[in-house]
């Protein structure tokens, strides 16, 4: 076997494995719904008067492996967007209850490759039936990579 098939074989045996563990421990619930798992995303939540937050705030990070890299060897977008919307929806419904993504913009502003990503999703302007919200990607550089504004519908 080449040295690049069993690159290869190590990399299916370990999407396997988080496969199994997505599907072994989700439920249907806040934080352990499958993607969440599949992605293994963690969650911690800063209060408005955390020092490193300033405002209330999501933050969710998780590991970037080959599994969620696109061909070109960085970290798929769509999961970064997927990511970024985990991080407000998480925001609002810790705050609120479960609210909604009404639209979402993102800019995309350099790649990761490697490390942990974090995503940390905080309101711009809260409100009672809708929010304008903010999600800021980094790598573990902790440079900015992405920027996700959307405007969620708050439950009620």
């Amino acid at each position: 076997m080449s040295a690049g098939a069993a690159a290869r074989s190590v990399d299916a045996q370990a999407a396997r494995g988080r496969l199994e563990q997505a599907l072994d421990g989700h439920s249907q619930a806040f934080e352990t719904f499958f993607l969440a798992r599949f992605l293994d995303l963690s969650f911690e939540y800063l209060p408005a008067d955390a020092p490193d937050a300033g405002k209330e705030a999501c933050r969710v990070s998780f590991p970037v492996s080959e599994m969620v890299m696109n061909p070109q060897g960085s970290l798929h977008g769509g999961v970064m967007a997927s990511a970024m919307d985990i991080s407000m929806g998480h925001l609002v419904n810790k705050v609120a209850g479960p609210g909604a993504t009404i639209e979402m913009k993102i800019q995309f502003m350099r790649p990761v490759t490697e490390g942990m990503a974090t995503c940390e999703g905080r309101f711009t302007r809260r409100g009672r039936a809708l929010s304008f919200m903010e999600s800021r990607l980094t790598g573990p550089d902790g440079k900015l990579a992405a920027l996700a504004t959307a405007t969620w519908k708050m439950p009620g």
